[in-house]
């Protein structure tokens, strides 16, 4: 038990030297992450930084992989492909003084994927894991009126799962709200988060005030990636920037929301935190996915377990 005037994900961080960030759904998702990995940065530990990709890594040469689905993206790494987001963070980084390797895993399944997550946690010693997505589809059990897109995000929670041997596993959401453009009722995801209390999983919200340094600097970063990536931004990390920030509403940062509506609002901007294995006991198909070793697999494993729930009908806020 903790004392109100302490974080418990922090507190429960306290005690680990040798601690993994890694972005659980692809993309910029790692981005999400960077406020609580300079903290812990900030703390003298050792943090090291990952991410399930969307970029181009199969024409990455055979030196840039560590181990098998396990790439070491570095401020030099393919630098004729315009969209590469771990590459992204790892100039950024370089640029602000902090370690620049962005390690990157290949659009898989579970099976291969956990080999590469079990490789890296080798590779460094890892003696915590903090798995980050921007939005909140990760939080959703599978019987939700939509599921937003779970697959790389519920193959990573299962890939890491099963590592008992990693002391502690935790999974923060950022951007709560993000999500409703992909279908996600925000009222279930209350209502989940609610059941993980119950449950003793949920480790409690905080915010990423601009005020401080972790705070400044990743709206420095969200800015930095924007201009380097300018035809495909990241819709959540710019919302959530613009959250931090302190906009509200129908906010335009960019072309790829013409034609809809944004809804940045404080929420965005807290950190929620969850054990792991007590999310993951609490996914409806996390069994179904279990021996995938493509992506492709996911996709049709959850399909079929849709197929098989009456989902539960959305709600709308009362108020």
């Amino acid at each position: 038990m903790t004392s109100l005037h302490t974080n418990p994900l922090l507190t429960r961080l306290a005690g680990s030297t040798r601690i993994l960030v890694a972005g659980a759904g692809g993309g910029f998702d790692i981005y999400s992450g960077l406020p609580l990995a300079l903290s812990l940065l900030h703390q003298n530990k050792e943090v090291h930084l990952a991410n399930l990709s969307f970029s181009a890594l199969a024409g990455l040469p055979p030196d840039a992989w560590a181990a098998e689905d396990l790439a070491v993206v570095t401020p030099e790494t393919a630098p004729h492909q315009s969209y590469f987001p771990e590459r992204t963070l790892a100039r950024w980084l370089r640029v602000h003084g902090y370690p620049d390797t962005v390690y990157a895993f290949p659009q898989t399944g579970v099976r291969p994927l956990r080999a590469a997550y079990r490789a890296l946690i080798e590779r460094h010693g890892i003696d915590a894991v903090v798995l980050v997505d921007g939005g909140t589809d990760i939080l959703l059990r599978g019987d939700e009126a939509g599921l937003g897109t779970p697959e790389e995000d519920l193959a990573s929670v299962a890939a890491l799962a099963a590592l008992d041997g990693v002391p502690d596993r935790f999974v923060v959401s950022v951007g709560f709200g993000v999500d409703a453009y992909h279908g996600v009722n925000h009222v279930q995801v209350l209502q989940n988060i609610a059941a993980l209390e119950r449950d003793g999983a949920y480790l409690g919200a905080f915010s990423i005030p601009r005020a401080t340094r972790e705070g400044a600097l990743y709206l420095d970063a969200v800015a930095h990636a924007q201009e380097h990536t300018p035809d495909h931004p990241s819709i959540v990390n710019g919302s959530i920037a613009a959250a931090v920030r302190g906009a509200f509403g129908d906010v335009r940062f960019t072309d790829r929301t013409r034609g809809g509506e944004l809804f940045v609002n404080p929420l965005m901007s807290l950190y929620f935190a969850f054990d792991l294995p007590g999310l993951a006991a609490r996914c409806l198909y996390l069994d179904r996915i279990e021996d995938t070793h493509l992506i492709r697999q996911v996709h049709s494993r959850i399909a079929e377990f849709r197929d098989s729930v009456v989902p539960r009908p959305p709600r709308t806020f009362p108020h």
